[in-house]
């Protein structure tokens, strides 16, 4: 297990997907508004931390491996304040382009008295205009050619910076350098993802994706929607997030059901990004599939306890793994 988790310090992850700025307002309600019946919140204290795709790359350099961001983000404050946050973490840019006239996408989330009492989202999910979808694949081909990438992770949340020409072009070009590929779904590419290494929805995205109705638990409705998918997509593995069931995952030869390591779950938010990245570091390092899922889905668990977006503990991970799992 030590000799694992020390051989993601070499690895070089390149994340392509949206990219969001995650703003949090703290502070007092002591009164209500008089001009509506809502309460009046007297801000403490802001900050600002990357989101979406880019909790993905914390969570690739938690892990110690380096990660390498592709992403069009607009020309904008909040586009600013990403490539700040970015270059102030000692991460390359060079995969990101600013788009005039695209917001980037801003969740502010106002929280009083340890209390959420709302979110606001300022985003599009208008496809990016063909020449910026295309000025970014060229990025992306740049960083390829350029750097020793040992995996691609696809964080897709249908905000339009990820086309199916793009997916088509950079799986074709992973697959013929031998670049593990992965995919964290949404719905609208949800079946143009073909020939990835590994294909990872939660079971919410499985049934939207594929149309098909799958009662949590029912293991043979699970069995067969993964099967047509994995045919569909000709993927070499599918990973299902299952949350509090633990993880389904499944290769051209056999199938297994992880189930989940009880724990105190506090926050479920981000638990995606931390299997995703830790699933790709292992198989990235040469783990099997199985082991893989296994270390990811303890990944996935501990992140749980924290409260808010967090990226895994990797000294803690690679204890509670080596405990669990036994020191491979």
């Amino acid at each position: 297990m030590k000799k694992l988790f020390r051989q993601f310090n070499d690895l070089t992850i390149l994340v392509v997907g949206d990219v969001m700025l995650d703003t949090y307002l703290w502070g007092n309600v002591d009164r209500i508004s008089p001009e509506a019946p809502v309460p009046v919140v007297s801000v403490k204290k802001k900050e600002s931390r990357l989101g979406g795709a880019a909790n993905v790359v914390l969570n690739v350099m938690a892990l110690g491996a380096t990660p390498l961001v592709c992403t069009a983000i607009g020309d904008d404050t909040a586009g600013d304040e990403i490539l700040d946050i970015i270059r102030g973490k000692q991460l390359s840019d060079e995969g990101i382009i600013q788009v005039t006239g695209r917001p980037t996408t801003v969740k502010t989330r106002v929280i009083a008295q340890g209390q959420q009492i709302v979110r606001i989202d300022s985003e599009t999910e208008k496809q990016l205009q063909e020449a910026d979808s295309r000025a970014l694949t060229n990025k992306i081909i740049a960083l390829l050619d350029k750097r020793r990438v040992d995996a691609i992770i696809f964080e897709d949340y249908d905000k339009g910076v990820i086309s199916p020409e793009m997916i088509h072009e950079i799986v074709t070009l992973g697959n013929q350098r031998n670049i593990i590929t992965v995919v964290d779904p949404k719905k609208r590419n949800f079946l143009d993802y073909h020939n990835v290494t590994l294909f990872k929805p939660n079971l919410k995205e499985l049934r939207e994706g594929l149309k098909m109705e799958i009662v949590p638990g029912d293991h043979q409705q699970l069995e067969a929607a993964v099967t047509k998918l994995q045919k569909t997509l000709n993927a070499s593995l599918v990973m299902v997030t299952l949350s509090e069931a633990g993880v389904y995952m499944s290769s051209k030869t056999d199938k297994r059901l992880l189930p989940a390591h009880v724990r105190d779950i506090s926050d479920v938010s981000g638990a995606g990004d931390t299997v995703i990245a830790t699933a790709t570091c292992c198989l990235a390092a040469g783990a099997d599939e199985f082991t893989a899922a296994a270390i990811a889905n303890l990944a996935g668990g501990l992140v749980c306890e924290h409260t808010g977006v967090v990226p895994i503990d990797k000294e803690h991970l690679q204890a509670e793994a080596s405990k669990i799992l036994g020191n491979h």
